[in-house]
Parts: structure tokens; C-alpha cells; sequence
């Protein structure tokens, strides 16, 4: 029997966006003390000889940023569900100091998982000149990103460039979302609750265009009072036409009217990014989108993004849980020959083409139970 939750969610995890227009509480400046902080971290490992992924969190001391981290770990958990990080050091760095950089900031926000059948940890997000399409992500394009959430706790994204024009970033809290449906439509949360089989969209490590996820995964789940979200109505609708099962017209109506509740203006907020911010997103409690953009000709938008699963995360249904065939709160397997050279490598592409490779070959052991290497 479903455990549907029947009572209003309460604020801060509960918002709406005129709470927010006045006010600026969800950037977390960072000091010249945290900022040095980072780039002595940083320096520290360049002289080690190690990149990014190469390295975890003993090895990238931050003693005054921690505690802020411990208190954002707190406001996404508890508060609001989301956070911006300014200020971050960008210029005068490489590509291969901004990945260390990251990847040591990441080891505080939690364990690292990987992105894509090749294995990616940091991914980067940018127009790669391809179209918006069955098998290409949408990060790959400049396209307009319907509400969706991702496959991990937390999901970050650190801006090295921001777009020339467009490329806003719009979150809604899922849980104002649950709100409005029990007021206006409480008739579809058993549906909601039932959940769908997703398409893996080839990102597997069987890689099989075809290959949906095991079970169906809840749009809302209740458990342990606790309520978690998991939506992308694109991949819940595909998934079924590769069962054979398309859905019906009350069901696309259903999927229809969450899509839309995430981008009501009510309820929708939208933030642009500066060079050096960090958006942090709690996955269960947020669904993220995103306004096409246009490019600067001479300067591509580029954001370097992490999923993490966090300590102690929250409690997750079984069902829920599972999100990719990669175990329960696992991240997506590697498929068999991946390609460790592309552009979005857990390594920048300026790094040698001899690391690139042994790197690839170092990252394939997993850990068992949470889908990811050792180290990420």
C-alpha cells in the first residue's frame, strides 16, 4: 500500500518565490581567508604531481570553509534545499588547477558519483555542437532544459563562464509542488506515488539504447518522514515506449501538470550565474531547469558539475532508492570501453594524453553498494 503524505509541507523546505525576491540569505559569500584557503589546497596538490579525482579530502585541508560547508549541508538538508556559493577563485587558474579545485571542494559536499556510461565525474557543461536529442544530454546543447531532477543527493554546478545571454538557472521546491497538488489535485498523488520506469537513455553500462530502470521510481516518496521527489518527464514517457506500454492521455496530462506547477511563476525562482559561484541543489527537495542561451563567440558558458551522495544522507525508500540499475543511491555504471578522452573527462583536456589513459584505467574497481570508483 502507498504511504502518501496528506498534511501541507511546512517552510523553509516549502517556498515560493515571491519569499525569496527580497532577500539574498541563499548566497554564501566566500572570505579572502576561504578563498586562500582553496588555492593553497590547490597549489599543495599541483606540486604533488596529482589532478583532479586523483586525490580526497585528507589531502585538500580547508579548516575555516569546513565548518561554512557543515552549515550549507544544514540549509540544504533543512532549510530551503539550495545555496549559492560566490566567489569561488577563477582567474589566473588552468583548467587543471580548476579541476583540482572542484574536485577538492567536492570532497567536502560528499562522495562523488559518476555521471555517464564513460565513467565522468566532473562533467562539463557546455555546447559541444551537437542537437538536443534521444541520445545527447541536454548540457551538451544550449537548448532550453525542461524540470527534471538528477541521480544523487546533491547535484553542483561551478561557473567558469556564464553565457553571452540567456542560460538562467530555474529551481522550484518540490515540496511547494506536493503542496499545490493535494490542494488542487489530490486525485493524482496514488499515481505520483506509484511512480514510472524511466529510460536510461544508453547511459548504462550495458549501454542499450532500450534499457529502462528496473522498477518504477516514485515521483513523490514518503519514508522515515521524510518526503523526496524524482521527476524528468521527457525520460518517464520514453521509458514507457520502450516497454511497449506508452502512457495514456491521463497519465501525459498528469505529467503535464507537474511539469508545469515547476515552471509557474509562483512558484518558480530564477538566478543567474557569475564566474566563480558554485549552486548547490538537494536533489529530493528541488527540480532545476534551465532557459536556453546564446554564447559569446569568443567565450563558451562553462560549468564543471558534481553529483554527490552526502554523509548520512537522508533516509530512501528501497523503490526510490535506485534511480539508475546502479544500486541503491548509485550513481551510473561504466560501460565496457569507455572513453576516457572526451570532452567532459573526470580529467581537463589539456592534461597529457599518457594520464588521461592510465586515469581511465584507474577508475574502473568500484566500491560496492554505492555505484562509484574508489575515491569518487
Amino acid at each position: 500500500m502507498l504511504n502518501i503524505l496528506l498534511d501541507p509541507i511546512a517552510p523553509p523546505s516549502a517556498w515560493k518565490s515571491a519569499d525569496l525576491a527580497d532577500y539574498d540569505d541563499w548566497i554564501y559569500r566566500l572570505t579572502s581567508s576561504d578563498t586562500e584557503e582553496l588555492l593553497e589546497a590547490t597549489a599543495k596538490i599541483r606540486e604533488r604531481g596529482l589532478f583532479a579525482v586523483q586525490f580526497d579530502q585528507k589531502d585538500f585541508p580547508l579548516t575555516g570553509l569546513a565548518l561554512k560547508i557543515s552549515e550549507i549541508h544544514e540549509e540544504l538538508e533543512n532549510g530551503r534545499g539550495f545555496v549559492m556559493l560566490r566567489g569561488l577563485p577563477v582567474d589566473g587558474l588552468d583548467d587543471d588547477d580548476l579541476y583540482r579545485l572542484y574536485w577538492g571542494l567536492g570532497q567536502y559536499l560528499g562522495t562523488p558519483l559518476i555521471q555517464n556510461k564513460n565513467g565522468q565525474r566532473i562533467v562539463e557543461i557546455t555546447e559541444q555542437g551537437v542537437t538536443y536529442g534521444a541520445q545527447v544530454r541536454g548540457y551538451m546543447t544550449t537548448a532550453n532544459l525542461m524540470p527534471h531532477s538528477d541521480a544523487s543527493d546533491l547535484v553542483s554546478l561551478f561557473c567558469i563562464q556564464p553565457a553571452h545571454s540567456g542560460g538562467e538557472s530555474c529551481i522550484s521546491s518540490a515540496m511547494t509542488m506536493h503542496n499545490a497538488i493535494l490542494a488542487e489535485h489530490p486525485d493524482y498523488l496514488e499515481r505520483l506515488y506509484a511512480g514510472f520506469n524511466h529510460s536510461l537513455r544508453g547511459e548504462s553500462a550495458t549501454g542499450d539504447p532500450d534499457e529502462v530502470t528496473r522498477h518504477a521510481i516514485p515521483v513523490f516518496s514518503y519514508f522515515a518522514n521524510k518526503l523526496s521527489f524524482h521527476f524528468n518527464r521527457r525520460l518517464i514517457i520514453q521509458g514507457a515506449e520502450k516497454m511497449g506500454t506508452p502512457l495514456d492521455d491521463k497519465t501525459i496530462k498528469i505529467l503535464d501538470y507537474v511539469n508545469d506547477l515547476a515552471l509557474r511563476d509562483d512558484i518558480r525562482f530564477d538566478m543567474n550565474f557569475m564566474r566563480g559561484d558554485v549552486q548547490l541543489l538537494n536533489n529530493h527537495t528541488i527540480v532545476h531547469s534551465r532557459q536556453d542561451y546564446v554564447d559569446d563567440p569568443e567565450r563558451k558558458r562553462r560549468l564543471l558539475r558534481l553529483w554527490t551522495n552526502v554523509p548520512n544522507g537522508r533516509p530512501l525508500a528501497p523503490e526510490f532508492a535506485d534511480r539508475t540499475n546502479g544500486g541503491p543511491r548509485g550513481g551510473m555504471r561504466v560501460a565496457k570501453g569507455a572513453n576516457a578522452t572526451s570532452m567532459s573527462s573526470d580529467l581537463p583536456t589539456s592534461a597529457p594524453a599518457t594520464l588521461q589513459a592510465r586515469h581511465n584505467l584507474q577508475r574502473l574497481p568500484r566500491v560496492s553498494g554505492d555505484g562509484c570508483d574508489p575515491g569518487g
